[in-house]
């Protein structure tokens, strides 16, 4: 039981990784009115998990698989990270989680690059944490609708239970992205999927020039 309770661990949106400071986009999605309720929030999960959440994941399970290749994986996925400010924010993120990685799980500093973006550095501390690429690939998938269904709490003032609820609702298709994600994860790296999501790199950009913000990204 001791790699499902690191999973677990990993999972936990108070593991001190800085998490909690992002959006993922959804806070410009509110302010421009494309988010208003529980429907919206839907959609706007459902559209990550398959864009960003599904690039995020293959990259952790290709970390974890291969954290030699670590300075080849970043370099694929800063090609497919074209937002200035969101390459920002993945190794703002990707910092933090290497900061709190290596004291909950020392022993993987051969393998920590200087700078690693989030799913990079997840998928190494996945590793350090005795999980496998499969895992590795969860834990993006879900972090990449966790994360922002915790903000549209915040956001929209949204019931928490019907927000936990929706993250129960898309278990499934989180389960199915994970699947095929991990199925690149020893694969070349510019083989891992390119899925974009043009108006969350527009409107990243535009959200960072933001004088008051509430979230990070």
């Amino acid at each position: 039981m001791k790699a499902f309770t690191q999973l677990l661990i990993l999972a936990d949106g108070r593991f001190p990784s800085g998490g909690h400071a992002h959006s993922s986009g959804l806070e410009a999605a509110v302010a421009h009115g494309r988010v208003r309720d529980l429907d919206g929030l839907r959609a706007f999960l459902r559209g990550r998990l398959h864009t960003g959440g599904l690039v995020a994941a293959a990259f952790a399970a290709a970390a974890c698989a291969r954290p030699e290749a670590i300075e080849e994986l970043e370099a694929e996925l800063d090609a497919r990270t074209p937002a200035p400010a969101l390459r920002l924010a993945a190794r703002r993120q990707g910092r933090s989680l290497r900061r709190a990685a290596r004291v909950v799980w020392p022993g993987e500093d051969a393998h920590w690059a200087a700078a690693v973006s989030q799913p990079v550095a997840l998928g190494v501390a996945a590793r350090a944490a005795g999980l496998t690429p499969d895992e590795a690939a969860l834990l993006a998938a879900y972090h990449a609708i966790s994360g922002p269904a915790s903000a549209a709490v915040r956001l929209l003032g949204l019931d928490p239970y019907r927000v936990h609820a929706l993250l129960a609702e898309l278990g499934d298709e989180c389960d199915e992205v994970a699947r095929e994600a991990a199925t690149h994860a020893r694969g070349p790296a510019a083989d891992l999927p390119a899925a974009s999501a043009p108006l969350l790199d527009v409107s990243a950009e535009d959200h960072a020039a933001w004088e008051v913000r509430l979230f990070a990204s």
